[in-house]
């Protein structure tokens, strides 16, 4: 028999615990072998759960247990997660992880750690929830060169988004009513500055790519400056906003682009019908063209059902899974592989209000093509445009001779090509 130690009981860690116990006979079948739970790691006691009998408050009890082969991390940050998953590779013990905090952070040196001493680090959970992406990118997709994935990673600003869009709602309003329905935290920070999202990017390029990319290197910018103004915009351009992660690797150059940012979506676009909670990845591979995964992104039990399928491939694997690697880049070297944001070719959605009508003239001569757009009880000052494709850069040089002559920006949004 396997036995195995859960650190963390919180949402994903129950949800582990529960879906554990209520599949147990199909999960030893399709493991090959029996299992059990042996330690649940908490902080402090919890006399409400229904394990006593199997927590634990102290790691080196688990960490010197030979009983333990395979530990399943769910408490979630980069310490003392990051040591403790450290100190379980180098014990000889696998280690199953949601926390793509840390594998967006140190995925390439854990990854090492784990060859080097023949266990394996499966973090499937980390990226999507139940949706499988991590296993079908270095597995059922190897046979592709993969250029390019984009996604809309994160289900709580889809679904803000989603009320934005059907019902009229304004930022803070979408908000509060995910938070009263428990889609955001009390703390929504790394959900709607984009920061969650960054992260899953960042895992599913650096496994697409073969090189580590750090989430500090790329640009993020969140949904909490969108209006219902904007979003009315983007239904008259014939389509939507969504917040989109994106990388791409130039097939000539190998060189890395990266981005996080709300962007325009046209309507012939299958990331334009994915709403509320729910995450669509897009990933395109050389040979199988587009293909998208979807499901919910998030959850108790999504996230429990990823975990126990990576604690299924861990009892089946002998060895390390050496297909899920890949290279232990500086930060430095990463950065000189990675466009600079602002030189990336894009079309851009531009909201502007005018001291004086007239001045759209001059607006003309500075953007050489554009889209203009409207809106019901659009006033006569604000006008949005989307323009020709030109980079970020170029199109601050515009915004600031605008601004010269008292054209005000109120929003600028890329526009997903």
């Amino acid at each position: 028999m396997k036995k195995i130690a859960v650190l963390g009981c919180g949402t994903v860690g129950s949800g582990v615990v529960e879906v554990f116990y209520k599949n147990r006979q199909s999960i030893q079948r399709k493991a090959g072998c029996p299992l059990d739970i042996k330690y649940i790691y908490l902080r402090r006691p919890r006399p409400e759960l229904p394990w006593q009998d199997k927590l634990c408050y102290d790691f080196d009890t688990i960490l010197h247990d030979p009983e333990i082969s395979i530990v399943v991390e769910v408490m979630g940050g980069l310490h003392p997660a990051g040591e403790w998953i450290a100190a379980c590779l180098k014990n000889n013990k696998s280690v199953v992880t949601a926390n793509k905090e840390l594998i967006a952070a140190q995925g390439a040196q854990l990854l090492a750690l784990a060859r080097q001493h023949q266990v394996n680090l499966l973090f499937e959970a980390s990226v999507g929830g139940g949706i499988p992406i991590i296993r079908p990118l270095h597995q059922c997709l190897g046979a592709n060169e993969l250029d390019d994935i984009q996604g809309i990673l994160n289900g709580t600003t889809n679904f803000i988004l989603t009320k934005m869009s059907r019902e009229g709602m304004c930022f803070s309003q979408a908000l509060q009513m995910a938070q009263q329905l428990g889609y955001a935290e009390a703390d929504p920070t790394a959900d709607v500055q984009g920061l969650d999202a960054c992260r899953k990017i960042c895992i599913l390029a650096s496994l697409a790519f073969g090189r580590q990319l750090y989430p500090q290197l790329v640009h993020c910018q969140g949904i909490t400056e969108l209006t219902p103004e904007d979003v009315e915009y983007a239904r008259n351009w014939g389509g939507v906003i969504k917040l989109i992660a994106r990388a791409h690797r130039d097939p000539d150059t190998q060189q890395l682009s990266a981005l996080v940012a709300p962007m325009f979506v046209p309507h012939d676009s299958q990331l334009s019908t994915v709403d509320d909670v729910f995450n669509g990845i897009l990933v395109d591979g050389d040979a199988t063209g587009q293909v998208l995964f979807y499901g919910k992104g998030a959850g108790k039990l999504p996230t429990a059902s990823a975990v126990i399928s990576d604690v299924i491939d861990c009892t089946k694997a002998s060895g390390t899974i050496d297909t899920l690697f890949w290279q232990a880049d500086s930060v430095e070297a990463c950065n000189r592989q990675l466009l600079d944001w602002q030189q990336i070719p894009a079309r851009f959605y531009l909201r502007l209000r005018l001291s004086d009508p007239q001045q759209l003239a001059y607006i003309s001569l500075l953007l050489d093509e554009y889209k203009l757009l409207s809106r019901p009880d659009q006033p006569k000052t604000e006008i949005a445009l989307v323009t020709s494709t030109m980079t970020r850069r170029c199109l601050q040089e515009i915004l600031a001779q605008l601004q010269a002559e008292g054209i005000v920006p109120l929003n600028t949004l890329f526009v997903l090509q």
